[in-house]
Protein backbone atom coordinates (compact mmCIF):
# COMPACT_ATOMS: atom_id res chain seq x y z
CA UNK A 1 0.00 0.00 0.00
CA UNK A 2 2.64 2.31 -0.47
CA UNK A 3 1.11 4.15 -3.15
CA UNK A 4 -1.90 5.11 -0.97
CA UNK A 5 -2.87 7.94 1.41
CA UNK A 6 -4.53 8.04 4.39
CA UNK A 7 -7.86 10.57 4.70
CA UNK A 8 -9.43 11.18 7.94
CA UNK A 9 -12.96 13.48 7.27
CA UNK A 10 -13.83 14.80 10.35
CA UNK A 11 -16.71 17.40 11.14
CA UNK A 12 -17.74 18.78 14.75
CA UNK A 13 -19.73 15.44 15.67
CA UNK A 14 -18.00 12.65 14.75
CA UNK A 15 -14.97 10.99 12.38
CA UNK A 16 -17.00 10.70 9.36
CA UNK A 17 -13.91 8.56 7.44
CA UNK A 18 -10.34 6.75 8.16
CA UNK A 19 -9.10 5.13 5.58
CA UNK A 20 -6.30 4.72 2.50
CA UNK A 21 -7.14 5.40 -0.78
CA UNK A 22 -5.55 6.20 -4.29
CA UNK A 23 -6.49 9.61 -4.47
CA UNK A 24 -8.89 11.99 -3.32
CA UNK A 25 -10.36 15.35 -4.82
CA UNK A 26 -11.17 18.07 -3.07
CA UNK A 27 -13.24 21.22 -3.52
CA UNK A 28 -10.38 23.70 -2.79
CA UNK A 29 -11.91 27.44 -1.77
CA UNK A 30 -9.76 28.39 -5.17
CA UNK A 31 -10.81 25.12 -7.61
CA UNK A 32 -10.67 21.22 -7.35
CA UNK A 33 -7.40 19.90 -6.08
CA UNK A 34 -6.27 16.10 -6.90
CA UNK A 35 -3.96 14.78 -3.82
CA UNK A 36 -2.18 11.95 -4.42
CA UNK A 37 0.25 9.80 -2.28
CA UNK A 38 3.76 12.13 -1.80
CA UNK A 39 1.68 15.21 -2.14
CA UNK A 40 3.58 18.68 -1.23
CA UNK A 41 2.91 19.56 2.58
CA UNK A 42 -0.28 22.12 1.85
CA UNK A 43 -3.20 23.70 3.97
CA UNK A 44 -6.05 25.08 2.58
CA UNK A 45 -10.04 25.68 2.79
CA UNK A 46 -12.51 24.06 1.53
CA UNK A 47 -15.97 24.95 -0.39
CA UNK A 48 -18.94 23.63 -0.72
CA UNK A 49 -18.05 20.57 -3.33
CA UNK A 50 -18.18 16.91 -3.40
CA UNK A 51 -14.72 15.24 -1.86
CA UNK A 52 -14.18 12.35 -4.19
CA UNK A 53 -12.45 9.21 -3.02
CA UNK A 54 -10.69 6.84 -5.55
CA UNK A 55 -9.60 3.32 -4.22
CA UNK A 56 -9.06 0.84 -6.77
CA UNK A 57 -12.02 0.22 -8.65
CA UNK A 58 -13.95 2.20 -6.01
CA UNK A 59 -15.44 5.65 -5.82
CA UNK A 60 -16.76 7.00 -2.97
CA UNK A 61 -18.89 10.70 -2.79
CA UNK A 62 -18.82 13.27 -0.24
CA UNK A 63 -20.69 16.12 0.37
CA UNK A 64 -18.81 18.42 2.00
CA UNK A 65 -19.83 22.14 2.87
CA UNK A 66 -16.73 23.68 3.59
CA UNK A 67 -13.91 23.67 6.26
CA UNK A 68 -10.27 23.59 5.86
CA UNK A 69 -7.64 20.42 4.84
CA UNK A 70 -4.03 20.06 5.33
CA UNK A 71 -2.09 17.74 3.34
CA UNK A 72 0.89 15.65 4.29
CA UNK A 73 3.15 13.65 1.57
CA UNK A 74 1.17 10.09 3.56
CA UNK A 75 -1.67 11.81 4.92
CA UNK A 76 -5.00 14.10 4.10
CA UNK A 77 -6.64 15.23 6.93
CA UNK A 78 -10.22 16.88 6.52
CA UNK A 79 -11.86 18.93 9.80
CA UNK A 80 -15.09 19.91 7.59
CA UNK A 81 -17.81 22.24 9.18
CA UNK A 82 -20.66 19.41 7.76
CA UNK A 83 -19.80 16.44 5.82
CA UNK A 84 -22.32 13.33 4.63
CA UNK A 85 -21.51 10.48 2.58
CA UNK A 86 -23.58 9.62 -0.57
CA UNK A 87 -25.61 6.95 1.28
CA UNK A 88 -26.29 8.81 4.24
CA UNK A 89 -28.21 11.62 2.23
CA UNK A 90 -32.17 11.55 2.26
CA UNK A 91 -32.70 12.85 -1.35
CA UNK A 92 -36.13 14.04 -0.38
CA UNK A 93 -35.16 16.29 2.69
CA UNK A 94 -32.87 18.03 0.05
CA UNK A 95 -35.39 18.42 -1.73
CA UNK A 96 -37.95 19.87 0.13
CA UNK A 97 -35.02 22.32 1.54
CA UNK A 98 -33.90 23.54 -2.31
CA UNK A 99 -37.98 24.21 -2.79
CA UNK A 100 -37.95 26.48 0.31
CA UNK A 101 -34.69 28.17 -0.24
CA UNK A 102 -36.20 28.68 -4.08
CA UNK A 103 -39.44 30.07 -2.47
CA UNK A 104 -37.78 32.51 -0.08
CA UNK A 105 -34.95 33.85 -3.00
CA UNK A 106 -37.89 34.62 -4.80
CA UNK A 107 -40.07 36.58 -1.97
CA UNK A 108 -37.27 39.43 -2.57
CA UNK A 109 -35.07 38.65 0.75
CA UNK A 110 -32.93 41.74 2.41
CA UNK A 111 -29.60 42.08 0.79
CA UNK A 112 -28.00 40.67 3.95
CA UNK A 113 -30.19 37.61 3.72
CA UNK A 114 -29.63 36.77 -0.23
CA UNK A 115 -25.92 35.45 0.60
CA UNK A 116 -27.15 32.76 3.67
CA UNK A 117 -30.07 31.85 1.02
CA UNK A 118 -27.57 31.00 -2.38
CA UNK A 119 -25.36 29.04 -0.11
CA UNK A 120 -28.13 27.19 1.86
CA UNK A 121 -29.10 26.38 -2.06
CA UNK A 122 -25.94 25.54 -3.33
CA UNK A 123 -25.76 22.85 -0.21
CA UNK A 124 -29.00 21.42 -1.27
CA UNK A 125 -28.00 21.11 -5.11
CA UNK A 126 -24.96 19.41 -3.81
CA UNK A 127 -26.19 17.24 -1.54
CA UNK A 128 -29.22 16.11 -4.10
CA UNK A 129 -26.14 15.65 -6.38
CA UNK A 130 -23.88 13.21 -3.85
CA UNK A 131 -27.25 11.50 -3.68
CA UNK A 132 -27.97 10.93 -6.70
CA UNK A 133 -24.34 9.30 -7.45
CA UNK A 134 -24.92 7.13 -4.43
CA UNK A 135 -28.82 6.04 -6.41
CA UNK A 136 -27.20 5.20 -9.74
CA UNK A 137 -24.46 3.35 -8.07
CA UNK A 138 -26.68 1.17 -6.50
CA UNK A 139 -28.79 0.96 -9.82
CA UNK A 140 -25.86 0.05 -11.59
CA UNK A 141 -25.02 -2.61 -9.27
CA UNK A 142 -28.37 -4.40 -9.41
CA UNK A 143 -27.72 -4.79 -13.28
CA UNK A 144 -27.48 -8.45 -14.51
CA UNK A 145 -24.53 -8.64 -17.30
CA UNK A 146 -27.54 -8.68 -20.16
CA UNK A 147 -27.63 -5.11 -18.34
CA UNK A 148 -31.04 -6.52 -16.85
CA UNK A 149 -32.76 -6.20 -13.36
Amino acid sequence: MANTIVVDIVTPERLLLSDSVDMVTLPGSLGQMGILHGHAPLLSTLDIGEIILHKGNETQFIAVSGGVVEVRPDKVTILADTAEASDEIDAERAQAALARTEKMLAENPQPTQRPVLEAAMRRSNLRLKVARRHQGRRHAEGLSYEGKQ
